[in-house]
């Protein structure tokens, strides 16, 4: 039974690991949240684990990884005793994911629409016709200007930018609960960027959905989330709202924060973050 008063996605002890000839890496480390339908920012260094944490909830890491947790559960529902059949029902369906590069994401030998359409007719019963005018409706949505000739293109005729409005049009199509964005706007420009957002912002918005919004921009999260998580070493050090997140006290955030080049500060070198071993305990 699913309860309807569960957070939308609740995870407890997360942990993932990997096997390597020099021993077992731990990549996440008892990492536990709860996220309701908001915002939640997740930040940290490359290697922290931001995005292994977000593909270990859908059951993406590959051997040699292993997952374990005490509890992953969307809306009650627990997903670490689901069949891969039956995960394979959630993805995309209830949970989606958009990639940091829509180049890796695209198939680049298939047109774009073809492949919106597809992800549609995956999760309904849904017709040729039907999936390819909602695929078009998506396209609108994201507001390209010509749905006719974006639908009819390839991957490799697309920018940056349009390549990631067609990936959030391919993700949200079946109307997820859930969506993890995963660096969406790292690759692109500033001007871009803010559009792809807006986007994302307004989908969130209208359709009452979750986002786990993962990202290495301290001040891009802090304006655009809800609640944010600050992880380092696979562990979270630290838990704010976002709008309190200039005022972090942990040492790991303010080092992150000290890092980041300003305008006013004017030639002087950027310090570099000192590590204290206790963050690890």
């Amino acid at each position: 039974m699913v309860d309807a008063t569960a957070p939308l996605l609740d995870v407890k002890g997360l942990n993932v690991s990997f096997r390597t000839p020099s021993g077992v890496v731990q990549a996440v480390r008892d990492v536990s949240f709860s996220l309701g339908r908001e915002r939640l920012g997740i930040v940290g260094e490359s290697g922290s684990g931001k995005s292994t944490t977000g593909r270990a909830i859908l059951r993406l890491i590959p051997p040699p990884g292993v997952v374990s947790a005490e509890r992953i559960a969307l809306s009650g529902l627990e997903l670490q005793s689901l069949s891969e059949r039956e995960m394979r029902t959630i993805r995309g369906d209830r949970i989606s994911m958009v990639m940091q590069d829509p180049k890796y994401s695209l198939n680049p030998v298939m047109r774009v629409g073809e492949q919106i359409a597809e992800a549609y007719r995956l999760h309904s019963r849904a017709g040729r016709r039907e999936a390819r005018d909602k695929a078009l409706e998506m396209l609108s949505a994201v507001r390209i200007r010509d749905p006719q000739r974006v639908y009819r293109a390839f991957p490799h005729e697309l920018s940056g930018g349009m390549g990631q409005r067609v990936m959030i049009a391919m993700m949200l199509i079946p109307s997820p609960d859930l969506l993890i964005a995963d660096e969406p706007t790292s690759a692109l420009d500033v001007t871009v960027r803010m559009q792809i957002l807006a986007i994302i912002d307004d989908m969130v918005r209208e359709r009452g959905m979750g986002l786990v919004f993962i990202s290495h921009d301290l001040n891009l999260v802090a304006s655009f989330c809800d609640r944010v998580l600050i992880m380092y070493a696979g562990r979270v050090v630290e838990e704010c709202r976002a709008s309190e997140l200039a005022a972090a006290r942990h040492p790991y955030t303010r080092g992150l924060f000290s890092c980041l080049p300003r305008i006013e500060a004017g030639k002087k070198t950027l310090p570099t973050l000192e590590r204290d071993p206790a963050w690890l305990a």
